[in-house]
């Protein structure tokens, strides 16, 4: 661990990045045009003691997960990010297949919808970082581990999982869900993680077996559909995916219509959700 370097890199991203890259209101009295030793420690959900320690040379070895974290906050490019898990000590994560480093351009969109929920998926329909407003719809996702994960894991394997949908939708979403993992296993092949979670999935789930043996697949760029949320009950919205280039990724944001039913459920949702934060 080199943490000259760690703490001098960590300190220029820090400052290379403006508060508007990350959808952080610009406020008053900057001493510069970057962001706050607090402000990045809030985006990589750690304290700020800990981040402060880093760029002062003081604090202990970061985790793989940390370090990730530190490059979503930081938006740090590919190249940059392997840089910091170097100097950090860490082995760099594998370019070539599957990586939980959030693309910065999906990013940059996600910090500037604040008004409607979205989140960036995995191949696998991991949550790699959602907005508030999706949190407070779905559930903070992003904190589950392991194969608990990926959407379609959970789908076939927790019944609780199911009650996000309407009974009478439960078939179609189960469907859609295995023939968008059968354009990741496709893409990167039986021996990657894709391969792996059809596996697992095979020896626990008679059903996901069934439907994979279909060989239906499809990528949903856009639908329609209802969830159901314990407080504020059904939501009808609009589903809308912008994928990254290598198809690793994607940006999936919902939408009411304008002065719909389901436009004022997102209102008090963002509302319930802050009080949450809050607690």
């Amino acid at each position: 661990m080199d943490r000259p370097a760690l703490a001098e890199f960590l300190r220029r991203r820090r400052e290379a990045v403006l508060p508007a890259d990350v959808g952080l209101p610009a406020g008053a009295r900057r001493r510069t045009a970057g962001l706050r030793r607090e402000e990045v420690a809030a985006l990589a959900a750690m304290s700020a003691d800990y981040y402060t320690r880093l760029e002062q040379q003081r604090g202990p070895q970061p985790s793989e997960q940390m370090l990730a974290s530190l490059a979503r906050a930081l938006r740090l490019t590919d190249d940059e990010r392997d840089y910091l898990f170097r100097v950090a000590g860490r082995g760099t994560p594998d370019r070539v297949t599957m990586s939980s480093h959030v693309s910065p351009a999906l990013l940059r969109v996600l910090d500037r919808l604040s008004d409607t929920p979205a989140l960036v998926l995995s191949a696998l329909g991991e949550t790699l970082v959602a907005n508030e407003l999706a949190v407070a719809l779905l559930g903070d996702r992003s904190a589950l581990t392991g194969w608990a994960r990926s959407d379609v894991y959970r789908w076939f394997t927790d019944p609780a999982e199911r009650q996000l949908y309407p009974e009478d939708d439960r078939d179609r979403q189960g469907r859609a869900l295995v023939s968008t993992l059968r354009v990741a296993h496709g893409m990167l092949g039986p021996r990657s993680r894709a391969g792996e979670l059809v596996r697992e999935l095979r020896t626990r789930s008679p059903e996901f077996a069934e439907l994979w043996d279909r060989h239906e697949v499809h990528q949903r760029f856009a639908d329609h559909k209802t969830l159901v949320h314990p407080q504020v009950g059904p939501v009808e919205l609009d589903c809308q995916v912008l994928f990254t280039e290598d198809q690793t990724q994607a940006l999936l944001v919902l939408t009411a219509p304008p002065r719909s039913e389901a436009e004022q459920k997102l209102a008090l949702l963002a509302v319930v959700g802050r009080q949450e934060l809050a607690r």
